[in-house]
C-alpha cells in the first residue's frame, strides 16, 4: 500500500505539479508516506503547524517567527530551498486572502525552484486559481487481503501470549474482514487486537464496535453501517423477489470469467410495507456488509459540499466490496424540480454524480433503493439498465400476513396457532407490515395494563382501532398501483 502512495507522490513531482491536496484524518500515517518518499528521492523535508512553526524534518529546530502561516510562506518565498513543505492543517488560515495569495505565489515559483506543497488536512477547499495547480492525493487504506494478514498477525501474538490459538465464527470473520477493508491499517490493527483479546474469540459483538468505530473515521451522518441480522426466510411473501434473488447471488459473489455481475434493484411500494427489511435480508441472507446511504441526511448547505458528501459514500461503498448498499427513500436526494431553479441545481448534480457511479462502478456493490413516491423520482433513474429490476412491494395479502403475524407474535414468545388466524386477517385487510406490528405492540401494552396474558381480544380491538394507509390515502395507493400495475414485478 505504501509502496503504491509513494509511487503516486513521485508522479506528482516529476509531472511538476506544486500543490499536493492530502484530505485525511489519518495525519500522522500520511506525513510518514511523504518524509518517506522525501528521503527516497533526496529531497529537503520541511513541516510546518501553527503550533511549531516551519522546521527541518519532523522534529527539527523551528524556522523563527514562522507559526503564522502567511510569515512561513513569506520564509519559504525568500529562500532558494527546493524540495517537500507539508502544511498540517493549514485550512483555518486559507480564509485570509493575503495568506492565499502568498501561498498562490510561492506555488507558482515551482518553474524557478522546484518544490512542492502538501496540504494534509481533513477537509480543504481551495479557490479555483489554486485548485488549477493542485493534485489530490489519497492515503492509503488497508484492503480486504491486508485485513486478513493483520488478523493473521495479531491471531499469532495473542497464542504466544495466551498458549491458546483464538476462535472465531467464520461468518463473523468474513463480515469483519469487509467491514474494515478502507480503513488506515493501524486502526484496524487495535480494533482486532481488543476484538480478539476482550477474550479469546472473534463473534458478533466484536462487530458493534468496529461499526462505531467506523462510522467515526468516515465521519459522514448520510452513510451508516448496519449489521445484517435479517434474512429472505423471514420475510413474509416476497416470493417473485427471493426467487430473483436467489437466481443472482452466485453470479454477484462468484461470478464467471466475463460475466456481467447483478447491479441492483429498486423496491418501490407502500410505505411500511416491508422494504427496508427486504434490503437488509438481501445482506443478511448473502452474508455480506449492509451500508444504508441515507439521503435525508446528504445535503449540506455549504455549496459543493453535497456532491462531495456523495462521492465519499460511494467511494466507501467500493473499499467495501462485496457489500449491499442500501440507498433509502432515494426520491428524498432526487426529488428536486428538472430545472434546478429551487435548490441551485444541487439535485441535478447529485443525480449526474450517482447515474456516473452507478453506470461505471467497477467494485462489487449491489444497490437495493427504496422509494415511496415514484411521481417525484426523475425518469433517468428509472431507464433501464439503471437497475436490473423494479419491483413493486403492495400490500400484504392473507398468507404474508399470516407469516407477519407469525413472526411478530414468536418474537414475542406467543403462538399464531392460539388465536383466531382467521379473525385476525379479516381484521388487518389492507394492513401493511409496520401496522400490524404497531397494533401487536399496543395490544400486549393494553393486556400487560391489565396484568394478563395477550388475548385475542386485545389483538382485534388494536386493530379496529388503527385506521391504516390505504384508508387514509386510498387516491394515492391507487395511482401507485395504476404505475406499477405495467411498468414493475410485483415483489
Amino acid at each position: 500500500m505504501s509502496a503504491e502512495a509513494i509511487k503516486q507522490l513521485k508522479l506528482f513531482w516529476d509531472c511538476g505539479y506544486p500543490v499536493v491536496l492530502a484530505e485525511t484524518t489519518q495525519e500522522l500515517a500520511t506525513l510518514k508516506l511523504v518524509e518517506q518518499f522525501a528521503n527516497l528521492e533526496r529531497l529537503n523535508c520541511h513541516v510546518w503547524s501553527a503550533a511549531d512553526g516551519l522546521r527541518q524534518g519532523n522534529g527539527g529546530a523551528s524556522d523563527y517567527d514562522t507559526q503564522p502561516l502567511d510569515a512561513a510562506l513569506s520564509h519559504i518565498d525568500s529562500t532558494p530551498r527546493g524540495g517537500v513543505y507539508i502544511f498540517l492543517d493549514p485550512h483555518p488560515y486559507l480564509d485570509n486572502a493575503v495568506t492565499l495569495r502568498r501561498l498562490r505565489e510561492v506555488a507558482q515559483e515551482h518553474e524557478r525552484t522546484e518544490r512542492m506543497l502538501v496540504l494534509i488536512a481533513p477537509k480543504l477547499d481551495l479557490p479555483p486559481e489554486l485548485t488549477v495547480l493542485a493534485a489530490h492525493f489519497s492515503a492509503p487504506v488497508a484492503d480486504g487481503a491486508a485485513i486478513r494478514k493483520i488478523i493473521s498477525d495479531e491471531a499469532l501474538l495473542y497464542q504466544r501470549d495466551h498458549g491458546s490459538a483464538p476462535r472465531a465464527d467464520e461468518a463473523v470473520y468474513q463480515l469483519m474482514v469487509q467491514y474494515l477493508a478502507g480503513t488506515p491499517a493501524d486502526v484496524a490493527r487495535r480494533l482486532i487486537r481488543q476484538a480478539l483479546r476482550n477474550d479469546g474469540m472473534l463473534t458478533r459483538d466484536d462487530l458493534a464496535p468496529i461499526l462505531k468505530q467506523k462510522q467515526q473515521i468516515v465521519g459522514q451522518n448520510c452513510l451508516q453501517f448496519e449489521f445484517p441480522d435479517s434474512r429472505l426466510d423471514e420475510l413474509g411473501g416476497f416470493l417473485n423477489l427471493k426467487r430473483w434473488l436467489s437466481l443472482r447471488r452466485n453470479a454477484f459473489l462468484q461470478p464467471l470469467e466475463g460475466m456481467e455481475a447483478p447491479k441492483g434493484l429498486l423496491l418501490l411500494g407502500v410505505q411500511g410495507s416491508g422494504k427496508s427489511l427486504a434490503a437488509k435480508a438481501v445482506a443478511g441472507s448473502w452474508g455480506l456488509p449492509l451500508l444504508r446511504l441515507d439521503f435525508g441526511a446528504l445535503y449540506d448547505k455549504f455549496h459543493g459540499e453535497t456532491e462531495r458528501n456523495l462521492r465519499q459514500a460511494l467511494a466507501t461503498a467500493e473499499h467495501m466490496a462485496p457489500c449491499v448498499l442500501w440507498i433509502d427513500e432515494i426520491e428524498k436526494g432526487l426529488a428536486g424540480d428538472s430545472g434546478g431553479e429551487s435548490d441551485g441545481g444541487v439535485s441535478r448534480r447529485v443525480l449526474g454524480t450517482l447515474l456516473t457511479w452507478m453506470n461505471e462502478r467497477k467494485a462489487s456493490a449491489f444497490v437495493v433503493a427504496t422509494a415511496n413516491d415514484v411521481g417525484v423520482l426523475p425518469p433517468e433513474l428509472l431507464r433501464r439498465g439503471r437497475f436490473d429490476e423494479i419491483f413493486f412491494v403492495d400490500l400484504p395479502d392473507d398468507a404474508a400476513r399470516a407469516a407477519i403475524f407469525r413472526s411478530h407474535l414468536a418474537r414475542r414468545k406467543h403462538d399464531l396457532a392460539s388465536f383466531d388466524q382467521a379473525a385476525l386477517l379479516a381484521s388487518s385487510m389492507g394492513f401493511s407490515g409496520a401496522e400490524i406490528e404497531a397494533a401487536v405492540r399496543t395490544a400486549l401494552i393494553e393486556a400487560h395494563a391489565a396484568s394478563r396474558k395477550l388475548a385475542q381480544a386485545d389483538l382485534i380491538v388494536a386493530l379496529q382501532n388503527t385506521r391504516p394507509l390505504s384508508i387514509l390515502r386510498a387516491e394515492d395507493l391507487a395511482a401507485l398501483r395504476a404505475w406499477a400495475s405495467e411498468r414493475t414485478i410485483p415483489v
